[in-house]
């Protein structure tokens, strides 16, 4: 079959391709910038069955350049992340632009998974889906809906939340809703079933709700997780936490947005249980407990095995992702601190060094202050330091790197460029590259600001003094340090 994968580089679509592309079908991966695919993870072989078409489903006209001779088409777009007051409009607008094409292709099914909504007061984030539901639905290709209940695998978002929580607290003050019930299901399964009702008659037009085998409550989810990791955790609830203040204690404690942490929160409200088993009529699998799932994830992830995280999502509009076309940091009007450090020592040694900086290893000189840094970022909105990045020792252009965006990787040429997502009154970037210059190795530390205003300026000259030994001896440690 030839079918059209949209989301092909977000957490789901990532892990459906190679599915896909081993049962023996043709696909085809819309993408907003075709470096965010990742060529570099697939061999020649995998690639001769994949079309990546670089475009964007808020803008129509740049749609006319995918094919029209599809079979089927899954749609995984959500905007989860984006603005709470324009989220539920973007993700109507795109999947109004998603029918319009469809209906001029021979697709003659969508397979669509949203999120468990049988109550009748939804959350905004809920209500959303439930809408883009209808939308599809009047497309002339038969509809297939999967409504999932909380995903648990590596780079979930719900997952690296649980484990934040677990991992950071060992007494918790919750909201209320922490006793809400959901139905918890392994990245696995959700697979299973996406790939089950491909081409599935029994499926067109229906509606299913899909989870895992265990009905928990949020809090006996953190408990069971706790549990796993072999640690002792307490946890009390307490009525008297509004959305907004658990909202902020949620944001502040994990790695989540502000934003996502108020939709998540909101929707904390409602119980995501399946309450239609037909599913199991359908497509018969071995559905996983919340714990098998668990030690599943965990399983790959001390093999560095997380192909795909949440946190490297461009799902908020307030991040202009062009940016990845920018391979060169400005020059004009822009200050810059640039460190050049003569070494002898192998070259790809030191960039390895470079290659695996932030995360878990750090910034090889002032760890401390760099937390401080994120911990202040947070209390302003942004994104803080906790984000980490995708895998200790993979990078690639588009990953999340604690509060920085990568822009440019390449192993090869020994050149890594940074962007900084960190609330300030300008931009920055952070370069590292190894040049080779008469028979000597020379490592190039550039970090550049262009200010915004008055404000930038002054920004500017107050962190300069720190500058002068945060950079500088990390510079020289990213030459010297060597594993243990």
């Amino acid at each position: 079959m030839k079918i059209l994968l949209t989301g092909s580089t977000g957490y789901i679509g990532r892990r459906l391709l190679p599915e896909l592309v081993q049962g023996g079908h043709y696909v085809v991966c819309p993408v907003r910038d075709t470096r965010r695919f990742d060529f570099e993870d697939f061999d020649q072989d995998f690639l001769k069955s994949v079309e990546v078409v670089e475009c964007d489903f808020l803008d129509p006209e740049s749609l006319n350049q995918l094919p029209k001779d599809l079979d089927a088409v899954y749609y995984l777009i959500h905007s989860l992340t984006s603005n709470s007051k324009e989220f539920s409009h973007l993700e109507a607008t795109t999947a109004q632009n998603f029918v319009s094409y469809i209906d001029q292709t021979s697709a003659n099914q969508i397979i669509y998974l949203g999120g468990i909504a049988n109550d009748a007061d939804l959350s905004e984030h809920l209500s959303s889906r439930q809408n883009v539901e209808e939308i599809l639905k009047k497309a002339k290709a038969k509809l297939t809906v999967l409504r999932s209940a909380i995903i648990i695998g590596s780079g979930g978002a719900s997952f690296e939340i649980i484990r934040d929580l677990v991992e950071k607290l060992p007494i918790m003050i919750a909201p209320k809703w922490l006793n809400s019930k959901c139905q918890p299901i392994g990245i696995y399964n959700v697979l299973e079933y996406l790939i089950g009702v491909l081409g599935n008659a029994s499926s067109f037009d229906g509606t299913f709700d899909i989870g895992g085998k265990d009905i928990l409550t949020y809090k006996q989810m953190l408990m069971t997780f706790a549990s796993v990791r072999g640690l002792k955790r307490y946890i009390l609830t307490v009525p008297v936490l509004t959305i907004k203040l658990s909202s902020l204690w949620l944001y502040l404690v994990t790695s989540t947005s502000y934003r996502l942490a108020r939709n998540l929160v909101e929707s904390m409200k409602n119980e995501v249980i399946v309450r239609n088993n037909t599913i199991d009529e359908v497509v018969s699998i071995k559905k996983l407990s919340y714990k098998e799932s668990l030690e599943r994830t965990f399983l790959r992830i001390n093999q560095k095995q997380v192909v795909s995280s949440w946190k490297d999502s461009f799902s908020d509009r307030d991040f202009n992702y062009t940016f990845l076309h920018q391979l060169e940091a400005p020059k004009f009007g822009c200050f810059l601190d640039i460190r050049t450090y003569d070494f002898e020592r192998n070259p790809n040694e030191v960039f390895d060094n470079v290659w695996t900086i932030g995360g878990e290893k750090g910034w090889y000189y002032g760890n401390l202050l760099w937390r401080m840094r994120g911990f202040l970022d947070k209390l302003v909105g942004g994104v803080g330091l906790r984000r980490g990045r995708r895998s200790p020792n993979d990078l690639k252009g588009g990953d999340a790197l604690d509060f920085w965006r990568v822009l440019y990787a390449n192993k090869e040429e020994r050149r890594l460029l940074l962007f900084a997502e960190m609330k300030l009154p300008g931009d920055a970037w952070l370069e590292f590259k190894i040049k080779t210059e008469e028979h000597k190795h020379v490592l190039v530390q550039t970090a550049t600001f262009r200010p915004l205003g008055v404000w930038g300026r002054l920004y500017w000259f107050m962190v300069l003094p720190f500058h002068g030994f945060i950079f500088r001896n990390m510079a020289k440690n990213l030459i010297s340090y060597k594993e243990d």
